[in-house]
């Protein structure tokens, strides 16, 4: 195991290179961490936050294995203990950079994927994608420091790829469609949609496997990604967050039509003024559409900021209304229907006799 006996150098100088790695790699930790903590306390980019995460205890590490390397060539160590103990430090110099860059890489992506409202949003696909493309390159590094020839390696997943992607087609679906979805911007994270079986709500989460929807009672509805590439959806934020606010009624035939328009606009305008929805450009309209067989039916036309802002304004415009068409003598009118009555004739024979009324 030893080349040669150990004589006191050897025995001072292999635990002070280790110990004296090991303090400086823990000086210079703390040193440059609160130094760049503090800068980052005093800037609005974030790229100085993910540095500080990202080299936590690393620096500690690096110097702690840059001593422990000095020490195994002070000592007269055999080649093949040598050798041993160069391919364990270089691995765990490799193991511990490709953390520190698959943070950095990763936490990057989150960092762009908040602040932009494009095609990334700030969904985990990318960063997961981003953790797993660098902590492969990293695997493959690290089996060439370790002296495994990757070539045969690199053959062999390229065979078994085919085999890995036939068994797992439901996986790799969701995962494309997953990143088909975020490429083509038709869904972004926040965004409000409807999909055509019935479930709606914003978009929280597109990982490589599923879509979460956070509907307005506050539950999550899990969605695979390929069904919701093939399903037929609302998205109620594009192109525009603004939406429009659709309300049917119908007045009378006694009512005065003109009177009916203006009231009922004015009521309009302030609901959406007092709910928040006031549009700078666009006022409430209302269009007569229907001779039915009770009433004159129309539309009234508003427009909310966005579509669950639509609740509110309903809510307020439909109790203002009630309450201005009093006020108006504004009838809206129950329905009518005919009701028929059958009663046995006097003469007992099965025949009947029809009385009909109308209410």
């Amino acid at each position: 195991m030893l080349t040669e006996p150990l004589t006191t150098t050897h025995m001072i100088a292999a635990p002070a290179f280790f110990v004296g790695g090991s303090v400086i790699g823990l000086l210079l930790d703390i040193s440059i961490r609160r130094r760049l903590a503090r800068r980052a306390s005093i800037t609005s980019w974030g790229g100085d936050d993910i540095i500080v995460a990202a080299l936590r205890r690393v620096i500690l590490i690096w110097f702690t294995v840059a001593g422990a390397w000095a020490a195994v060539f002070t000592l007269p160590l055999s080649i093949r203990l040598s050798d041993f103990a160069a391919k364990v430090l270089a691995s765990t110099l490799v193991l511990t950079t490709t953390i520190a860059i698959a943070r950095v890489a990763a936490d990057s992506v989150r960092l762009y994927a908040l602040r932009t409202q494009g095609a990334i949003g700030s969904s985990s696909i990318f960063v997961t994608l981003t953790r797993l493309t660098i902590f492969l390159i990293g695997l493959l590094i690290l089996l060439q420091t370790l002296g495994v020839s990757i070539t045969p390696l690199l053959t062999a997943l390229g065979i078994g790829g085919l085999a890995v992607a036939l068994a797992l087609q439901d996986t790799l679906a969701n995962l494309f469609a997953g990143i088909h979805l975020i490429a083509s911007r038709k869904v972004r994270l926040g965004d409000y949609i409807k999909i055509e079986s019935g479930e709606e709500g914003y978009v929280v989460d597109i990982n490589w496997r599923n879509t979460s929807i956070r509907t307005l009672p506050g539950d999550v509805v899990i969605v695979p990604n390929a069904k919701l590439a093939n399903a037929n959806l609302t998205n109620y934020y594009q192109p525009q967050r603004e939406t429009a606010v659709l309300v049917q009624i119908g007045v009378s035939y006694e009512s005065d039509l003109s009177q009916v328009e203006r009231v009922t606009i004015e009521v309009a305008g302030d609901a959406m003024r007092e709910t928040g929805n006031r549009i700078e450009g666009f006022d409430p309209f209302i269009r007569y559409h229907t001779f039915d067989e009770y009433s004159i039916n129309f539309t009234v036309i508003m427009r909310a900021l966005e579509v669950t802002d639509r609740y509110a304004l309903v809510h307020d415009f439909v109790k203002r209304l009630h309450a201005r068409y009093q006020e108006e003598s504004i009838h809206i009118p129950f329905p009518i229907r005919s009701v028929i009555m059958k009663e046995p004739s006097p003469a007992g024979n099965g025949s009947s006799r029809t009385a009909q009324q109308r209410r």
